[in-house]
């Protein structure tokens, strides 16, 4: 890099450990894995130890649809961060996914224009390298 040149504006990064690792690296893949308990059939997310729901230790990856809908949102203004200074405004969403009711996921909306985005409003996952080997799953309008 010379003098003139600057670094690359990276977003905030996960920090993945032994227990989200499997959902970075499905990211990674463009695959959105939620944990599932293997007892109970119930998805968990973030991913946990134990179940909340009956307490199983038997959890493992799942693969999801990748569909889900808005359940809400908001339009941040100002950057919290460098990254998002040319971001803004964006819209920062709670997805909640098709495969079960109340199994949420916090991601940024794209491909839509903020003031056209809706609660309720049908989006699908889609995948964004945003710094080298660290993809983010977004959502756009299905």
């Amino acid at each position: 890099m010379t003098a003139t040149e600057e670094a690359p504006v990276y977003p905030p990064l996960p920090k993945p450990d032994a227990l989200t690792q499997f959902f970075w690296d499905g990211c990674n893949e463009h695959k959105l894995l939620i944990q599932r308990c293997s007892n109970c059939g119930h998805h968990l997310h973030p991913p946990r130890i134990v179940c909340r729901y009956c307490l199983s230790t038997d959890l493992a990856p799942a693969e999801m649809s990748g569909r889900g809908v808005i359940d809400t949102f908001t339009i941040p203004l100002q950057p919290f961060d460098r990254y998002y200074v040319s971001k803004v405004p964006y819209v920062l969403a709670v997805v909640e996914l098709a495969e079960e009711k109340g199994l949420k996921l916090v991601t940024d909306i794209v491909g839509v224009e903020p003031d056209d985005v809706k609660v309720g409003m049908a989006v699908e996952v889609t995948f964004e390298e945003v710094a080298p080997g660290v993809t983010l799953p977004l959502f756009k309008p299905a």
